[in-house]
This record gives C-alpha cells, sequence and structure tokens, in this order.
C-alpha cells in the first residue's frame, strides 16, 4: 500500500506563528496597549501573506500561462514551470525522468534508491514528510503537484498554482504522457515509452519461456498477516504482471488483479493458497513488524517455492514506487530473476 498523504495546514503554521511572535511582544512590551498589538498581530499576518503572494508574483511574472486539465479540473500553469514542488513522492520520478527542474521533494521521494542521486545532484531540497510554510515559500515554486484530495489546497494555490492528480487513475505508460504534457516536454515523454517497449518486447518472450506456466507471487508480511500485490501497486506488479504477462496464482489473480485495487490483504492461515511457485517478497515499509514472523513461520518455509529457493527480495522502501526510473531499476532485476529460473 503507498504511504500515507499527510495534511499541509499551512494557515495552521502561519496562526501558530503569529500567536507566538504576539505572545513575544506582549512579554517585553508592558506598555503595549491593545490596539497596537493587535496593529502588529495584522501587520505581521499581511506581511507573511505578502511574502507568499511575492513568490507566486515573482515565480510567474515571466513565464507563460496555459490552461492544463489536472483530474481536477483545469487550471492555469506555467507553459514551462521552472520550478516544482512535488508533494506525492511517487510522482517524482516521473519529473527525473523528463528533466524536469523539482526544486522541492518528500522525504520518501528523496530517500529511493532509483532517483536519490538524481535529486541531489540537481539541488532538490529534502522538505520531510509535513512539508512547513516557509520552506516551501522560500524554494519560489512555480507549481505544485499533489494528490486529489490533498487537505490545504486552497492555501497552496496562494503561492503557486496546483496541479491534482488522482493516484492510479492511469497506467504508468500514459501518466508518462501525461506529465510530459503538464512539463512540455511531450517528445521526450514519447521517446522514453518507445524505449521502454522496445526493452519489454526484448525480454518478454525469454522471461515467460524461463517461468512457463509457473505462477508468481507478490508478498509482503506486515503486522497481521500479508499483503498481496498486484498489477498497479508498485514493488514489480506493473512488469511481472503488465508488461509480461505472468500468471498468479487464482486467488491473487481474483482479488488483486481481476478486481482492480491492485492488493488484498490475508491472514497467515491463508498464505499457500496465494503463493506462487516464484515469490517476489519484502517487509512492508509501512510498519516496525519484524518480517520474521512470517519468514520463521512453518507454513511459509514448507512453500514450494521457498523450499526450491524460488524467492526473491524486493526493496521494502524503494521498490514499493512505480515511476519510470524505479521500474527500468525493477526491469533489471526481475528479468535477471526470472531468468534464472529457467
Amino acid at each position: 500500500m503507498r504511504k500515507e498523504r499527510k495534511p499541509i495546514w499551512i494557515m495552521m503554521a502561519l496562526i501558530m506563528l503569529l500567536v507566538l511572535g504576539a505572545c513575544g511582544q506582549s512579554a517585553t512590551t508592558k506598555d503595549t496597549t491593545g490596539d497596537s498589538t493587535n496593529a502588529a498581530a495584522e501587520t505581521e499576518t499581511k506581511a507573511v501573506s505578502d511574502s507568499a503572494s511575492s513568490a507566486s508574483t515573482e515565480a510567474n511574472s515571466e513565464e507563460e500561462l496555459v490552461t492544463y486539465q489536472s483530474d481536477a479540473g483545469e487550471v492555469q500553469v506555467p507553459k514551462n514551470p521552472k520550478r516544482i514542488i512535488d508533494l506525492t513522492s511517487f510522482s517524482t520520478g516521473y519529473f527525473v525522468a523528463l528533466d524536469a527542474p523539482v526544486v522541492g521533494a518528500l522525504s520518501g521521494a528523496m530517500n529511493n534508491k532509483y532517483i536519490k542521486d538524481q535529486l541531489a545532484a540537481s539541488g532538490t531540497i529534502d522538505l520531510g514528510e509535513t512539508p512547513t510554510p516557509e520552506k516551501m515559500i522560500s524554494l519560489k515554486p512555480d507549481l505544485f503537484i499533489v494528490y486529489t484530495g490533498t487537505e490545504g489546497i486552497d492555501k497552496l494555490e496562494q503561492i503557486a498554482p496546483v496541479v491534482q492528480i488522482a493516484y492510479g487513475k492511469r497506467n504508468f505508460k500514459d501518466l508518462m504522457l501525461e506529465m510530459g504534457k503538464l512539463t512540455n516536454r511531450e517528445d521526450a515523454a514519447k521517446a522514453w515509452n518507445a524505449q521502454w517497449e522496445a526493452k519489454i518486447n526484448e525480454l518478454k518472450p525469454k522471461v515467460q519461456e524461463a517461468v512457463g506456466d509457473r505462477t508468481v507471487s507478490i508478498l509482503n508480511p506486515y503486522a497481521k498477516g500479508l499483503f498481496v500485490f498486484g498489477h498497479n501497486y508498485g514493488r514489480g506488479g506493473e512488469i511481472i504482471y503488465g508488461e509480461f504477462g505472468l500468471k498468479a496464482p487464482p486467488k491473487a489473480q481474483a482479488e488483486a488483479i481481476d478486481s482492480g485495487t491492485g492488493w488484498a490483504s490475508i491472514s497467515m492461515e491463508l498464505l499457500p493458497e496465494y503463493a506462487g511457485d516464484i515469490i517476489f517478497t519484502s517487509p512492508w515499509s509501512g510498519d516496525k513488524t519484524d518480517p520474521k514472523i512470517v519468514y520463521d513461520n512453518t507454513l511459509w518455509k514448507n512453500l514450494p517455492a521457498v523450499k526450491a529457493n524460488h524467492v526473491f527480495q524486493l526493496d521494502p522502501t524503494s521498490d514499493s514506487y512505480n515511476d519510470p526510473l524505479t521500474l527500468e531499476g525493477q526491469l533489471q532485476f526481475i528479468s535477471d530473476s526470472l531468468l534464472s529460473e529457467k
């Protein structure tokens, strides 16, 4: 499952700053009247608001704006965005692949092994998992990327245009084209898709021959059992089931793929019904549970795939992503692993 999106409480943070400022002023200036304190607070509020407005004006003053159809409606965006802040984590790799300038991203994206070096080299700032308004304003963004339904969008819009993306609405190739359109890099997006298709066309028949009729599972232990992942939730599912067309065990196929959800949660007792002849696995990054609860369990140890050493370990954090550069890294690992099963 993807990481929980955290709300961005810009105005709450600004109000807190005002309260602290007012308290400090009251403690040091006993002769200040209530009217003057209110006036000071109002002045500070205006200063902070003006700072956000100034950042937005400066970022967009010389930039041509165009109409973009986001997943939440039309929005005016820079034709060639130069200072993008991505607050989704899972979309950051698209901008890296397109060489679009990301000035700020969440820690999840910054720590993704498939893109972290590129982000560091370009000077992208790690915003943490709950970005502060001061840090975002200081980066002078000309475009925000968020998921639909993110709280505080109206406050972000005071700083720069906001494009909302619905997670999982498009497959990665379609989203690549969409991000190319957004950043005025459509040719680069089409070129990446074409190169990807060429790689798949070369590898797919080899992988299918090596795997044959065997089934493949993607399993993540967590606190209450296991997650069974399908075709559209990262961890290699887009490649294993989508591009290579390999089979999942029937129950995993029905609940995690045919259902469209991309995942299912099962108890330990049900594991044998969802485990394939070949298994890709890693602990789930969403909790701190010791995966040995599953991996040392008799049910796990007695699985045919485990006994035959047909189990491959994914990266618990980076492989949860499914952006173009992450997929390129996964493709190498997954194809090498499956071809070794011949």
